[in-house]
């Protein structure tokens, strides 16, 4: 005869699947709405010397499956967490909520970037506020102890660039159809997986999976097949990039650890972090846009939209398959493994460096220097 504590835990599996498919529905359904919309109002994506695309596409795609998702945390804060827990997690909901005006507000009359640094600085001081910070390097770690340490000093600091680096870096890689939501969606199931796995963190997996299904459903009209219907914009991409930096912190107990999750996101990181190196050294500013980001690369060397993302997101799968193998893993093989994904990425973006380097020589000839080139890798 089946127990009570079984029939419970097929009740609570039951109501988060509901929970999960609702989301992947209303997401389709927002975006299908807004869609319809935006083609009535004429708010159509900016073209500029840096798009790829042609025609007149919506890019208020992202309000679509953030919306969707804002109302599954609200209804999981309400419905699910004990009342301390629904208290901590509401500067959190205000942060989500903030990040995805800022960046519609973006999408409708671009903002300076300097406020729209101030919004995601906000929102990334909500997170601490509440006490969601990375907690170890490693899962050898110890646990940051309750009282003083140098470690839990860090650790502000790092979750805090963590953040708003990250928020930043969803949004260097939308460039192509479905790489940002491909990437994302990627992520948010590895993050879930690992969360799952390890067996406290129920409910951040439940974020994780429902974040998944929200992109899903925007996925269904994003997707280069034959080509996007609308675009995410810059209110989605920042959306994405703030909730992905937010789920390892979000973990019961000490969460994920910063070093596994860096791994998990590497792509967005690795291409940031050259974007930032890049202008620094050209002695440009660090929000001045340019075309040399992985997916301009790629592009130059003669992929097309579909073969992009086939190769990221495979890189993605990949890394996802290292990093959560490496917490399954005991310590010493774990670090291996998650050595083995940064050799993978590094290894990724290096070959694709020098690959453009030689083709833009090559392509150049003698008709000009193109180490001068403001856009050269």
């Amino acid at each position: 005869m089946e127990g009570p504590g079984k029939r419970w835990s097929f009740l609570l599996a039951f109501e988060h699947i509901l929970i999960i498919a609702g989301v992947f529905l209303l997401s389709v359904l927002t975006v299908a709405l807004i869609l319809n919309i935006s083609r009535r109002m004429a708010w159509y994506d900016r073209i500029n010397a840096r798009k790829i695309h042609t025609g007149n596409i919506p890019r208020l795609g992202g309000l679509g499956f953030a919306l969707p998702f804002i109302v599954c945390t609200l209804i999981i804060t309400l419905r699910v967490l004990d009342p301390d827990q629904g208290i901590r997690f509401l500067p959190v909901l205000f942060a989500l909520i903030l990040i995805l005006i800022s960046g519609v507000r973006d999408d409708f009359k671009p903002m300076a970037p300097r406020y729209k640094l101030v919004f995601q600085m906000g929102a990334a001081l909500c997170v601490l506020a509440s006490g969601y910070t990375f907690k170890r390097l490693f899962f050898i770690d110890s646990e940051i102890s309750p009282g003083f340490s140098i470690w839990k000093l860090f650790s502000y600091p790092l979750s805090f660039v963590w953040i708003v680096g990250m928020t930043n870096a969803i949004n260097f890689v939308d460039g192509v159809d479905g790489l940002a939501g491909g990437i994302s969606l990627l992520a948010a199931l590895i993050f879930g997986a690992v969360f799952m796995f390890l067996g406290n963190s129920g409910l951040t997996s439940l974020f994780c999976i429902c974040l998944a299904a929200a992109v899903l459903g925007f996925l269904v009209f994003n997707a280069p097949f034959p080509r996007a219907k609308i675009f995410m914009g810059d209110g989605g991409a920042y959306f994405l990039g703030f909730t992905l930096a937010l789920l390892p912190l979000m973990g019961d107990g000490t969460g994920l650890p910063v070093i596994y999750a860096a791994a998990v996101l590497i792509i967005p990181f690795m291409d940031t972090t050259a974007a930032v190196w890049r202008r620094l050294r050209d002695g440009r500013r660090i929000d001045s846009p340019d075309r040399a980001h992985t997916h301009h690369k790629l592009m130059d060397l003669g992929l097309s939209s579909r073969r992009i993302d086939a190769t990221l997101l495979s890189l993605q799968a990949v890394l996802g398959v290292l990093v959560y193998a490496a917490v399954k893993t005991p310590r010493l093989l774990s670090i291996c493994l998650l050595l083995l994904a940064y050799l993978t990425g590094l290894g990724f973006f290096i070959t694709v460096h020098f690959l453009s380097r030689r083709h833009k020589r090559a392509v150049a000839g003698t008709c000009g220097d193109p180490a001068k080139s403001p856009d050269r890798p």
